[in-house]
Parts: structure tokens; C-alpha cells; sequence
């Protein structure tokens, strides 16, 4: 059975080989973690603590003036008092900010309950709450304010003092964490409402050791300006690979690559390996042998038709990441030598 290199960045075990064709030129391009430090102000990601009393903009507005970039995204407004993941996209990588608001997210809560209850009627009322709901957004929100349905995976009761309930919850995008807390409330019968919150999982991005605050990117930074060290931005700032670690993927031959870049879709014969989880209709990442970000694009068909294609366009509505220089255009050079 075909193995990719043992440094291959961000490899998943549900990874399945569709072909040996395993061979990569090192002459064109390079393994993500390789990059230099400006190629990757140019092309990566933070996975950023959001301090409390900024918005989410503003937390953006000052990434984009200090590291001196033309574009900023972050993946998942917060509330200016909210903190935790925030996800930040450099630069080239903005278009990827997109694909984190879908995600499922998790937050641990305070809800301040207006009266005292028994623990036991409260996690009888949180249970009622797993699943699908219906949430009308608050008066102070961005979207339109109708009712929509929202799945809430679960709730998990942390802590209680008096009046101060601890909740870690689980649930879809798009689902206001105020409102929930007020609907507990109102069906315990004492009222209640969100007395602090932090995000700790979003997408692909949880509270681990790539979580960093403002003071440690400006402090890395400044080492990597004034001193040359290189260590410390390096633990700030990640490829921008790892902001789709949540996404389907699909790993094609060099030769694929080139072809890609300057337009054309994923043929069957360009495919190396593929997730199980590539779906028709579902955004997928596309990465090289080295496993650099090619493009996002939606495959036509799910991972057992592609397995069994051996000619056939596989995906549309490619957005193309990587610029055309990297790798050659090589159906041009075939071309032109036969």
C-alpha cells in the first residue's frame, strides 16, 4: 500500500489512495511548514484568542495595520465583551475565512439564572434543549431577525454557585448563545440571561497549543524584526493548509497542479488520494503531494464513484489559491515537445 512521507503535513486516517503515483519534482514549489516567515504573513493563518472589549473587526483592522497586509478575514463574528477562537486569515488566504462560518461551534457559558432553581430541574430543562430548536435572533444582531431552526449537539452542565450556572455547548452555526440562555431561563419560569462567554472550538480550531493572544503575535513579531528569530512567528502565524484541516480533501499528481492553477477542473487521472468524506455538492480542499493548497472546489461526484473513475472531470466552481508560477504547465511543455 502506497504511504505519502512521514512529514507529510495535516495527514488524516481516513485518507484512501486512488493511484501510486507518489513521485513530486522538488523543484516546484514546497512543503507548507518550509515556507519562509514573509511567505507565510502572505499565505497563512492565526488561530487567535479574541481579547474581551474589542470587536471582531477591530481585532482584525489592527492584525492588518501591524503585520502592514491588504486583506484580513476572520472566520465567526464575536461579540466585542466574548472571547476565545477567532480565526484569522492572511492575506491570500482570506478566501478560506468563508468555509469557518459553517462549521460547528463550541462555547463555554455563564447564564446568570433572575431566581435560584434545583439542579435537578435545571439539567432536566438543558436536556430539552439538544437538538433542534427555534431561535429568533436578538434585537442587537447583524442578521434579520426571523425565526430559523438551529441543532444544538449538546449541553453539558459544567458548575453551578447560587444563581451561576457553567455550561459547555455544543451546536450549528449561526446559533446566538444570548438567546439560548434566555430561553432556559424563561421555560425554568425564573428568567435568565448570558453572563459571560468564550468560544473554544470552531471549525478546526480548538484551544490548543496554537491558540495565541494579540501581545503574543506583537511580541513574536518584534523578535522577528528586531532580532531575526524566526521561532516565535512561527508559533503564531501557521500555513494557511491548516485552516482547512476540516475541509474534504483531495491530493493530485504534479502534473494536475499546473493544469489547475491556470483553470481547468480536476480530471479522474489527476487524483492521488482522496478523504472519505468528499461528497458531491460538498466543498473540498485540493492539495499537491507536498501538501500545499492548490484550490477549493466542489466535486461532482462522492469518494466511492471517484475511486472507480479513471477519465472524467471530478470538480466545478474551482477558487484557485495558488498562483500559476509554482508549478508548470506541463499539457504546454507536452505539447510543445511533441
Amino acid at each position: 500500500m502506497p504511504v505519502l512521507p512521514e512529514d507529510y503535513p495535516f495527514e488524516r486516517e481516513d485518507l484512501r489512495f486512488k493511484s501510486r503515483e507518489l513521485e513530486t519534482n522538488p523543484k516546484w514549489g514546497k512543503k507548507p511548514m518550509e515556507r519562509s516567515v514573509e511567505e507565510l504573513v502572505n499565505f497563512g493563518v492565526i488561530n487567535l484568542d479574541k481579547p474581551p472589549n474589542m470587536t471582531s473587526h477591530e481585532v482584525s483592522a489592527f492584525i492588518k495595520k501591524y503585520l502592514n497586509l491588504e486583506r484580513v478575514a476572520h472566520g465567526g463574528t464575536l461579540d466585542p465583551h466574548v472571547t476565545g477562537i477567532l480565526p484569522i486569515a492572511l492575506n491570500r488566504a482570506t478566501p478560506i475565512a468563508r468555509t469557518w462560518l459553517g462549521g460547528d461551534k463550541e462555547y463555554v457559558m455563564v447564564m446568570k439564572l433572575h431566581k435560584d432553581v434545583e439542579e435537578d430541574k435545571l439539567l432536566e430543562v438543558l436536556k430539552e434543549f439538544e437538538g433542534e430548536i427555534y431561535q429568533r435572533p436578538p434585537i442587537k444582531s447583524a442578521v434579520v431577525r426571523r425565526t430559523r431552526v438551529r441543532r444544538i449537539h449538546k449541553i453539558e452542565f459544567l458548575e453551578k454557585m447560587d444563581k451561576y450556572v457553567l455550561v459547555r455547548v455544543s451546536c450549528q452555526a449561526g446559533t446566538y448563545m444570548r438567546k439560548l440562555a434566555t430561553d432556559i431561563g424563561d421555560v425554568l419560569g425564573v428568567g435568565a440571561h448570558m453572563y459571560e462567554l468564550r468560544r473554544i472550538k470552531t471549525g478546526g480550531f480548538t484551544e490548543d497549543k496554537t491558540l495565541k493572544t494579540l501581545q503574543d503575535l506583537v511580541d513574536a513579531w518584534e523578535f522577528y524584526k528586531n532580532d531575526g528569530d524566526e521561532e516565535y512567528i512561527r508559533e503564531v502565524i501557521y500555513p494557511a493548509e491548516v485552516g482547512t484541516i476540516h475541509l474534504p480533501r483531495i491530493i493530485v499528481n504534479d502534473g494536475a497542479v499546473g493544469a489547475i492553477t491556470y483553470g481547468a477542473p480536476l480530471y479522474a487521472p489527476g487524483i492521488v488520494a482522496l478523504t472519505e468524506d468528499v461528497k458531491p455538492g460538498k466543498l473540498a480542499v485540493i492539495l499537491t503531494l507536498k501538501g500545499e493548497l492548490v484550490a477549493l472546489a466542489i466535486p461532482d461526484f462522492g469518494f466511492d464513484r471517484i475511486m472507480k473513475m479513471d477519465k472524467g472531470k471530478i470538480t466545478r466552481d474551482t477558487r484557485v489559491l495558488m498562483p500559476k508560477d509554482v508549478y508548470p504547465p506541463m499539457w504546454k511543455t507536452r505539447g510543445e515537445e511533441g
